[in-house]
């Protein structure tokens, strides 16, 4: 332990080991992120080992940086074994584009991306709206309750569903299937959350194999359909890599909108001044769900490797070795944002990091943001007394930051 004007304060290290293991810091890591970002902000930390920044601009470099970008490391030492690499697990597969640098990355990602730009996405606008009100039609009927069973998981496996092709009836078992196989993101993984992974990713794969397979008997105008025709026709699209970008939109797609919606309600909640403030001006509704993304955000950190010798903050950074860009702690920077610790949705030039940066920034943010200010749009006008427990239950993660459950009433 450290002592610093009488006050024992905890080694980078120990806070550290405590926001992966200890869930009462999980649950709320933020005491945790500004300790490391007052005494520590960066750091090697000899138990992963790796380094760790906490800053805004510190973060936000190693995520732009060219010299920086992914490798197998990352995932060998989240996982148990130093085999952990090589395993199949679904979000992190070897033919993602999660784990690819350019050319590679850049080539997987032309070919997708033109399905998420902000115009295409917008188009949705419509249909989003109209799934979100026979939603609440259905909440209103049961007067309310557990919002992430009736709203935030149902909702964003429907868009994602209907955009990539993914039966309804098959939808459903996907939300404890991604959830095992997100495990894998965290870091020190025990061997038995790398073997549920490991499960996960070989259900996930499998069921997409079969699907790929109908559609070619069967060709549909769904974003599969269109992924199959690349792959089918250009050969610019490996078998592997048509599997992998296909779990990863569908997964992604729905498990951090999932939190998103989640994570802003319970905000909302615990600052029922500024939910006024939103229900009374529904023109603050994009700048109400990037407040949520920063103060609450779905992904907590990221992770790079770097490709050669490089410096942060004036510490050296070898080749190969890891940088762990705790975004939480860099979204509450007080360097980069006014009284961070404060919910306020009328923030101005708000940008966060919650959707990482650089050649890998999240694909899919303009369908998150959209869905977020749908679904808080019709949420508050509907229900002027909606009410809530503003103490619920998280899930036992960091790398993806959600709840269990959250109980609401409404009349």
């Amino acid at each position: 332990m450290n002592t610093t004007d009488n006050q024992t304060t905890a080694a980078p290290d120990d806070v550290l080991v405590s926001l992966f293991s200890d869930p009462a810091v999980r649950a709320d890591p933020y005491p945790a992120y500004r300790q490391l970002r007052e005494t520590a902000p960066v750091h090697h930390s000899a138990v992963l080992p790796l380094w760790v920044a906490t800053r805004y601009d510190d973060c936000g470099t190693v995520l732009r940086d060219p010299r920086f970008g992914k490798s197998e490391e990352v995932q060998r030492i989240f996982g148990s074994s130093a085999q952990s690499a090589d395993r199949e697990v679904p979000i992190i597969s070897r033919y993602s584009m999660l784990r690819m640098n350019p050319p590679d990355h850049t080539r997987m990602r032309g070919l997708v991306a033109r399905e998420f730009t902000p115009r295409r996405v917008d188009e949705l606008r419509p249909a989003v709206a109209a799934m979100v009100d026979e939603i609440l039609d259905q909440f209103a009927d049961a007067g309310g309750g557990d919002i992430m069973d009736l709203l935030a998981f149902p909702l964003p496996v429907r868009v994602i569903g209907e955009l990539l092709g993914v039966p309804v009836e098959d939808r459903e078992q996907f939300r404890w299937i991604v959830r095992d196989a997100a495990g894998a993101l965290e870091p020190m993984a025990s061997a038995e959350t790398i073997a549920a992974a490991e499960a996960a990713s070989n259900t996930m794969n499998g069921y997409f194999r079969s699907l790929i397979a109908e559609r070619r008997n069967r060709p549909s105008d769904d974003l599969i359909g269109g992924l199959i025709g690349v792959r089918d026709g250009g050969d610019r699209l490996s078998e592997d890599e048509l599997v992998a970008t296909i779990v990863l939109l569908f997964a992604a797609g729905f498990e951090t909108t999932t939190n998103l919606i989640g994570n802003g309600m319970i905000s909302l909640l615990r600052n029922p001044d500024q939910m006024r403030l939103l229900r009374n001006d529904p023109t603050l509704g994009h700048g109400a769900v990037e407040e949520m993304l920063r103060y609450e955000g779905s992904v907590q950190l990221d992770a790079r490797t770097a490709l050669e010798d490089a410096d942060i903050a004036g510490h050296h950074i070898d080749a190969g070795q890891v940088v762990l860009t705790l975004l939480g702690a860099a979204n509450r920077d007080p360097d980069r944002y006014q009284d961070p610790d404060r919910f306020d949705i009328t923030r101005t030039g708000t940008q966060h990091l919650s959707f990482a940066a650089g050649i890998h920034y999240c694909l899919g943010a303009p369908l998150a943001r959209l869905e977020g200010e749908v679904v808080f749009d019709r949420l508050l006008a509907r229900f002027p007394d909606l009410a809530g427990d503003t103490t619920p239950v998280w899930r036992p993660s960091l790398t993806l930051r959600g709840l269990e459950t959250l109980q609401v009433s409404v009349r």
